[in-house]
């Protein structure tokens, strides 16, 4: 994922409220969210050259989100893949702390990232340029390539975007939220971060939605969680030059006590 904006427990009826992009190159091969066949308890796109996922949900609430901090004068070549930790939590049965001490032991093996991780009704975020494993207050947040709630630009209007649709009394919309990750605005020069990529990536990368020939969002995805444990699972994909590809995927469960 590139882009994270989320409400975390501060809707009289939603736990959580998300809207992401997950942005990549056109040809690295994916498959679309679905239960999957080894574990049909989570609900997860997949990356097929490395098996892991960018974001998913368990049937018992147990949720991760991914993003890359973005440092190229940094990154490894021959680096863990940083996918497979999210399989590898929404997979195991242990305490968020727990997975993050036995991550955070091995950070240097993997080139940068962000975790969200969700567990009932806490979440916590995790970076391994931060190191520090910190529990996410009730709010709205924002999460790109660098820690959570920098103001990027991008994360700031979409902060804002989504206080607004859910502050507006008209009630949550996935239909908005797909609206706030479709933003091809890009910002201006004076505002755009210095991440180590040249100006015209930055101005690239600058925008919700990203689009070219060779890279951009290939998927969006919104997932509300609501306190009664109900679940909704939207997901759109993407090609290159930002075209639609087939219809949404849609999955609308209850949260299970047990499995």
């Amino acid at each position: 994922m590139c882009l994270i904006i989320f409400a975390y427990d501060c809707h009289p009826d939603y736990l959580l409220i998300l809207a992401a992009n997950r942005d990549e190159y056109y040809g690295r091969p994916a498959e679309r969210a679905h239960f999957w066949v080894e574990h049909p308890y989570i609900l997860a796109g997949r990356d097929l050259e490395q098996s892991g996922t960018w974001l998913g949900i368990t049937r018992h609430g147990r949720f991760a989100a991914l993003t890359n901090f973005r440092d190229p004068g940094s990154t490894k070549a021959n680096a863990r893949s940083r996918g497979l930790l999210v399989r590898e939590y929404l997979t195991s049965l242990g305490e968020p702390s727990g997975f993050i001490a036995e991550v955070d032991r091995a950070r240097d093996e993997y080139n940068g990232f962000n975790l969200l991780l969700m567990e009932g009704a806490s979440m916590w975020h995790y970076s391994n340029r931060s190191g520090s494993l910190e529990k996410v207050i009730p709010g709205i947040h924002g999460l790109s390539n660098h820690l959570l709630d920098t103001p990027w630009p991008k994360v700031v209007k979409g902060k804002d975007a989504l206080r607004r649709s859910i502050e507006g009394g008209a009630g949550v919309s996935a239909d908005r939220l797909f609206d706030l990750l479709s933003g091809r605005e890009q910002a201006r020069d004076e505002e755009l971060p210095r991440t180590g990529v040249t100006l015209e990536w930055e101005r690239l990368l600058s925008s919700a939605f990203i689009q070219s020939e060779i890279y951009g969002t290939r998927a969006s995805t919104v997932l509300l969680i609501e306190r009664s444990g109900r679940v909704r699972f939207y997901e759109r994909s993407f090609g290159g030059g930002g075209r639609r590809l087939g219809g949404d995927v849609f999955y609308d469960f209850n949260l299970a006590d047990n499995l």
